[in-house]
């Protein structure tokens, strides 16, 4: 006897039902009137049963017609054990189970709502196949003829890569109605059945041979073979039209948060003595053994040649770190802090030694010996710690004739002001001159400005060629920017009809100057200079509010060869002349990161700052991360990393840990918020410059995190596990995970809501908006201005970290971002499309009971058109606070199944890596302009189509099809009348009624106005 067997393997992100959270899930299996279940899994979302349940196949040849009905339920062990709570189902046709073990999958089936409010998530893990009764594999029986669309066997579109199957809609309102009519008057809920199609089983065709896949397809998409495929369709039996699954598997536990519940002093009770609970409350503390090394005075000398190098060497076990040694001096002066980690201390007692530096061995000068347990402890906000005068020791422990040493000794935490200066232990073996590039420090990006420069006309240009009319235009410079007008040909005394308008981008303080100067195109690449002026940025007047331009100022032009005194003498005889206006824009914003996720959104002047009052704090705690990747493999080291979070113009830089894979900075920051629909974005890099780099050598991008505030509940501290992703040519990449503590105070309620109410930019953005064409390139020389300031720091923020941190290259050209972007415009639109359903469900009388509800509430508006609105806003109340169960319960992070990153063809990435313009060969550059020939067609395609469909609706009332229009106001004429004589709440019932009409007295074929629109005439044949 056959026997059916079906794996339960395991489910995933399932919904929480116990109202705590969480559910206890088991899963129930019916098959031919039998019926099985696993065991409940007690408290978890995703369970793990790896069950087989058996079922007795009594005909064989009947499988295909049978139906296999998985359902997934919450165990509440309440009132016997019976079960309440619905979790989903799955429905597989018996015509996919294959006739042998070997040839079966496992495949996951996202779980199936009940009913239409059902609320329902995640996916099963199954396997199902057929045995003979002793696990023996047998043939199968002749296979019941079942036709699948073409489509599913086509080119694979390029919306659709993760599996080779699609989801087809054979749910068409007439094929329903008519099935429904022939069938009994018990109605089952409409569920979803999943067929595997060329899985060689289930009594189909044997499958042909499996061909090697493609390297790309007639438009450069290829499909990798899937282990796990998936296939969803409506009904078993033809399908009329194929439509691309747009939302795919949930994403990957690897690739999510995970909670942590670290000590920190925020979420504890206050206790006195802990100064730690209100100003350092968001990482752990960590204790550190304090040493500053001031000076010495009256040292000995140790030289026949009566001179001292000095240095001073601090040990504490086996850790040792030295001063700079200053050549004769017996008075040095070293001001140098050290600090060693409590952790790793080996030793209770701290040796200080005053060396002098020899050729040879070091002489020894004198020591200062100090017990571990006697130290003082210091937390902020202390003052610090006054230094002492000590005497130093012989190694006998006797005091010397003369030498002192003044130094401050102190057990701290990472709160204390000394820790980012200090040299730290666990940088043994940095050199002094690298030991600044490990240090946490925190920087703020130069106030930005747009500058606006308008050139009108010149005058009374002098060619170097006597009788040659020039043939004029001006380039306009400022720094690394420059743009030039159009030409002015043949005159001396151009003038631009059209506005020359150029906008550049400048910075605090306003050190650099404006070069103007008139050229003239002499011949072909060649141009001369007739005339130059320089002006400083300091000296330009600026624009706060919405005012008039500044009125235009005439300057006069010098010869760029004449010195200053012959530029003053010509200037008194005759000069070319050049009229500009010139002004900065403080108004404005300079977006120096992306609009998506802006940091930042206050204006440039700082009167206009001033008056915008903060809303709250964010306060950020770097804790540690684990699993980073070796990234300095060829040196014979693991990692140094360290991470850079930016919030607005402040950037704050942890300290680099040396050589390890698991740091723990735990160092905390704090920023002013002044709008909370911002993001804080955090990266984490490998330090290149810790072992005497070259200045050339670039930081290494381990991974980032961005943070929308307005995610974030109020004073709730988050604390979570973040993946660190980069999408490399390789591929998608987890480099480890970032520990973070996050949380936002609010400190003006008021002010907080009423944001929501306010524009997201500063007033001039929307009465004066910066052109389209100009948005990119300004935020693009922004962000170098930005990495200019910022890499003159010390240690400095280098430029492919705040490239990297900007997103500088987030508006080159992406296939898999911009197959994110339409996957992201389908599931907006889902929601439309489901509400569409609903309705057509309601005409349909699919739910009897809910239509006739809706016609009673139809009746009871148009009785009392009044409580339409109240009954839409209530409605809409209702639903929001539905949802509130529902609300996240985490910070959002990066989603790699949003952003298509996890199946990314090779090709796909290498050209989304690649540098602009190209550097690829011809061939794969043409391959790659073909692709994306055929993915424009595609969208030109739509594009025509919206485009009929509006013409159709212009040409109704414009006789471009005469008959259509006299018909149409004829139409129009009587409804009016018909209209103006009878009540309009008659008009209305009578159209709800019709449009709620029973489907027997619907027909099949398409309505009169539908009919009516098709037949208008676009404009499509008017194309060449």
């Amino acid at each position: 006897m056959m026997k059916l067997v079906v794996e339960v393997l395991d489910a995933m992100d399932l919904m929480p039902k116990d109202g705590q959270g969480s559910a206890s899930p088991f899963v129930e299996v019916d098959f031919d009137e039998q019926q099985k279940r696993t065991q409940t899994k007690e408290k978890d979302l995703n369970p793990v049963w790896n069950e087989k349940l058996v079922f007795s196949v009594s005909n064989p040849r009947d499988l295909p017609n049978k139906v296999i009905e998985v359902v997934v339920f919450n165990d509440t062990k309440a009132s016997n054990g019976h079960h309440t709570n619905f979790l989903g189902r799955v429905k597989i046709s018996g015509s996919s189970v294959p006739f042998s073990e070997q040839e079966s999958t496992i495949q996951r089936y996202p779980l199936d709502k009940r009913g239409l409010f059902s609320r329902i998530r995640g996916d099963i893990a199954l396997k199902a196949y057929v045995v003979q009764d002793g696990s023996g594999s047998v043939s199968a029986p002749p296979p019941t003829k079942t036709e699948y669309p073409s489509s599913v066997h086509a080119e694979p579109d390029y919306h659709h890569e993760e599996t080779s199957f699609e989801e087809i809609n054979t749910n068409k309102i007439d094929e329903d109605f008519r099935v429904e009519e022939k069938k009994s008057k018990k109605k089952e809920k409409e569920v979803r059945t999943f067929h595997s199609i060329g899985t060689g089983g289930g009594g189909g065709p044997p499958p042909a041979a499996a061909a090697p896949p493609p390297m790309s397809s007639g438009i450069g998409f290829t499909k990798a073979p899937a282990m796990e495929t998936k296939t969803d369709f409506a009904r078993a039996g033809p399908a009329q039209a194929a439509l691309m699954q747009v939302q795919g598997p949930r994403q990957d536990p690897e690739y999510g948060l995970q909670e942590t519940s670290p000590p920190l002093a925020a979420r504890r009770p206050y206790r006195a003595g802990d100064k730690l609970a209100s100003t350092y409350d968001l990482v752990e503390q960590m204790h550190y053994l304090f040493v500053h090394v001031v000076k010495a005075k009256d040292l000995p000398v140790m030289d026949i040649s009566g001179s001292l190098d000095p240095y001073v060497e601090v040990k504490v076990g086996n850790y040792k770190g030295v001063t700079k040694h200053l050549e004769k001096n017996q008075n040095p002066v070293w001001n140098q802090k050290f600090a060693f980690s409590k952790e790793r201390l080996q030793s209770n007692q701290l040796e200080i030694t005053v060396k002098d530096k020899d050729i040879g061995k070091d002489d020894f000068v004198g020591k200062v010996l100090f017990d571990m347990l006697e130290l003082p402890l210091r937390v902020p906000p202390d003052s610090p710690l006054a230094p002492q005068w000590y005497r130093l020791v012989d190694k006998k422990g006797e005091k010397v004739k003369k030498g002192e040493i003044m130094l401050a000794v102190w057990m701290g935490t990472q709160a204390d002001e000394s820790f980012p200066d200090a040299w730290h232990s666990d940088a043994h073996n940095i050199s002094h001159s690298n030991l600044a590039n490990t240090r946490s420090k925190v920087y703020f990006s130069p106030q930005l400005y747009y500058l606006r420069i308008h050139v009108l006309e010149a005058q009374d240009l002098v060619p170097s060629e006597k009788g040659r009319l020039p043939d004029a235009f001006v380039r306009v410079q400022l720094g690394a920017q420059s743009k030039v007008t159009k030409l002015c040909q043949k005159t001396i005394n151009p003038k631009w009809v059209e506005l020359e308008e150029f906008i550049f981008v400048a910075s605090e303080p306003f050190e650099d100057f404006i070069i103007v100067s008139v050229e003239d195109r002499v011949g072909p690449g060649k141009e001369e200079i007739l005339g130059r002026v320089s002006i400083p940025v300091k000296d330009v007047p600026q624009r706060h509010e919405i005012t008039k331009f500044p009125e235009p100022r005439w300057l006069s032009l010098h010869k760029p060869s004449a010195t200053d005194e012959g530029g003053e003498k010509k200037e008194k005889k005759f000069s070319s002349k050049i009229l500009l206006r010139i002004f900065l824009e403080g108004g404005y914003h300079v977006l120096d990161d992306s609009t998506n996720f802006s940091s930042d959104l206050q204006p440039s002047a700082k009167p206009l700052r001033i008056r915008k009052k903060k809303i709250g704090d964010l306060d950020l705690g770097i804790l540690s991360a684990k699993n980073l990747p070796p990234m300095k493999i060829k040196d014979g080291r693991t990692t140094d990393a360290y991470c850079v979070a930016k919030y607005g113009n402040k950037w704050a830089r942890t300290r680099t840990l040396l050589d390890i894979q698991a740091p723990r900075w735990n160092q905390q920051y704090s920023w002013e918020v002044y709008d909370l629909c911002t993001v804080i974005t955090i990266g984490v890099f490998d330090n290149a410059h810790t072992n005497g780099s070259k200045d050339d050598a670039k930081d290494q991008r381990i991974g980032k995190v961005r943070i929308r505030l307005s995610t974030l509940q109020t004073n709730r501290v988050y604390t979570h596990y973040y993946p660190l992703l980069v999408l490399q040519p390789s591929g998608l990449k987890k480099n480890g995970e970032l520990h973070l503590a996050i949380r936002f105070t609010c400190t003006a309620w008021a002010n907080m809501v009423t944001q929501y109410g306010r524009p997201l930019l500063p007033k001039m953005h929307y009465v004066q908006p910066i052109p389209v064409r100009h948005a990119e390139y300004l935020r693009y020389q922004a962000m170098v201005i930005v990495a200019a300031r910022l890499a003159r720091a010390e240690p400095p923020l280098r430029k492919e970290v705040v490239e990297y941190m900007l997103d500088v290259d987030i508006h080159m050209w992406s296939l898999r971002r911009s197959k994110a972007n339409f996957n992201r415009i389908m599931s907006v639109l889902s929601g439309v499309t489901r509400v569409c359903k609903f309705l057509a469900d309601i005409c349909y009388w699919r739910n009897p009971v809910t239509t006739c509800l809706v016609h009673v509430l139809f009746l009871i508006l148009v009785f009392y058109p009044e409580l339409i609105l109240p009954t839409i806003f209530m409605y809409l109340f209702a639903i929001g606070i539905w949802n509130y169960r529902f609300r996240p319960r985490h910070p959002p992070h990066m989603d790699v199944q949003l952003s298509c990153a996890l199946n990314v063809h090779p090709d796909e990435l290498d050209e989304e890596f690649d540098t602009f313009p190209t550097t690829k060969p011809p061939d794969i550059v043409r391959m790659r302009y073909d692709r994306l020939r055929s993915v424009a067609g595609r969208v030109q395609t739509v594009v025509g189509d919206l485009a009929s469909q509006g013409e159709r609706a212009q040409a109704i009332l414009s006789w471009r099809d005469p008959r259509a229009t006299a018909i149409f106001i004829i139409f129009s004429l009587i409804w009016a009348a018909v209209i103006y004589v009878t009540p309009f709440q008659v008009v209305a019932i009578l159209i709800g009624l019709y449009w709620l009409r029973h489907p027997r007295l619907r027909s099949k074929l398409p309505s009169v106005p539908v009919n009516f629109f098709k037949r208008l005439p676009s404009k499509s044949d008017m194309l060449l």
